[in-house]
This record gives structure tokens, C-alpha cells and sequence, in this order.
């Protein structure tokens, strides 16, 4: 039998989140992209469409959602991934 740990959420655990926004954002030049893996998906039919990850806490999570929404950029997803693990890049 195995013993499985169900991580809790909460408002000041780092917690893994993957944010999807349309477009292909260019995140080299901006500090407050550290630490987030940026990734893109793009099908070939549908415009892409840029994944950011990484661990938050609730205050950085809308931290970053306020950052986008300044951008102008709308949110396609937000997704916790429980239990998850994103490697952090620049």
C-alpha cells in the first residue's frame, strides 16, 4: 500500500501554477520574468500561445496576474498543478 501526502493549498505555501496567455511572449529582457519557465504552444492552425510556470505563493500568483493584466494580455488559464514540480529557468 502506498502512502500518498495530498499537498494543502494555501494562501502562503509555494504552490506549482502554469498561466497561459495568447501570443508569443518575449520574457528575455524582463526582470519579473525570473525564475518562471516560459514555454510556447503552437499547433499550426491556432495562433500560439505562451505557458508560464512556476512555484507561487497566492500574493505572487496575483502579483503576476496583476503584471499580465497591465501588459494588456488576457488570461487564457491558470492551473494549479498539485503535487507538481516545474523546473524554474530565466
Amino acid at each position: 500500500m502506498t502512502n500518498k501526502v495530498k499537498q494543502k493549498l494555501t494562501l502562503d505555501r509555494l504552490a506549482t501554477y502554469q498561466i497561459k496567455v495568447p501570443g508569443k511572449m518575449d520574457v528575455s529582457q524582463t526582470d519579473w520574468a525570473v525564475g518562471l519557465k516560459v514555454t510556447f504552444e503552437n499547433d499550426g492552425h491556432d495562433p500560439p500561445v505562451t505557458i508560464l510556470a512556476g512555484e507561487f505563493d497566492q500574493a505572487a500568483l496575483h502579483g503576476l496576474l496583476r503584471r499580465l493584466y497591465s501588459l494588456g494580455l488576457p488570461i487564457i488559464s491558470v492551473l494549479w498543478v498539485q503535487g507538481g514540480s516545474v523546473k524554474k529557468e530565466t
